[in-house]
């Protein structure tokens, strides 16, 4: 997701942040634990897109409060403390997939006779890191009242290229349907990603669905459509016709 972020944004003057070295990215290497070096690597930025988190769905608790709660208060303090006027928060489908999950023990599985799920409805979360991903909503909340941030939410679907969609489609079939379902390509989240930064908001925070115009999708993606500008050119179901 990092590498796609970094390609959406070729036209803008990025500085990267990640907690290793990479032999091939010149970047700021932090941990998310340390807010003063979040704070000395986003002085002179006007946009912090959030990504980092332990970002299994099965993730335990421990490391969810850790990384993408602790981590993520940490990164709305330090905006607040530098020239940042906005944060784009990677959050999750997984903050309503409970929804439309065949098993309440499956968060990879997706029912056939799934219902619309929009912004609007209540949190339904479907493990601990999808309420990690309602926590740093609830933060961005909290940040854009009191504080002024521009907060714009992404609950994010699937990211996966072609080939990881049709090799899913010979698991079982509940899981064959939710990367159908979930599927976001690469250049629609490359095109998500510009519209986030650019916008102009006309609700703050603003919380969309992100995931391509799929024929099996169930979370409605007419806000994103609406208040984002997202245009998604994919859709799974034609990808595996072809």
């Amino acid at each position: 997701m990092g590498r796609e972020t970094l390609a959406a944004l070729d036209e803008h003057e990025v500085v990267p942040i990640t907690h290793r070295e990479h032999d091939d990215l010149d970047s700021v290497v932090l941990e998310i634990e340390d807010e003063s070096a979040l704070v000395d690597a986003f002085e002179g930025c006007d946009t912090v897109i959030h990504m980092a988190a332990a970002a299994s769905a099965t993730s335990p608790w421990e490391t969810v409060l850790q990384v993408n709660i602790d981590g993520t208060k940490n990164v709305f303090e330090a905006a607040t403390k530098t020239s940042v006027s906005r944060v784009v928060f990677g959050s999750s489908n997984h903050v309503t997939h409970m929804y439309n999950m065949s098993d309440p023990n499956e968060p990879g599985t997706t029912k056939a006779d799934s219902s619309v799920v929009s912004t609007d409805d209540p949190f339904r979360p479907s493990t601990y890191y999808g309420v990690s991903k309602l926590a740093g909503e609830g933060l961005g909340s909290l940040y854009a009242d009191r504080e002024g941030l521009e907060v714009i939410n992404l609950r994010i679907g699937y990211l996966q290229d072609v080939d990881m969609l049709r090799d899913h489609q010979s698991d079982e079939p509940d899981r064959a349907r939710q990367s159908r379902a979930m599927f976001l390509s690469p250049r629609d989240y490359r095109q998500a990603i510009r519209r986030a930064v650019d916008v102009n908001l006309d609700e703050n925070p603003l919380t969309v669905n992100l995931v391509s115009r799929n024929d099996d999708r169930y979370h409605s993606i007419t806000k994103a459509i609406r208040s984002l500008g997202y245009r998604p050119r994919d859709n799974s179901a034609e990808i595996l016709d072809q």
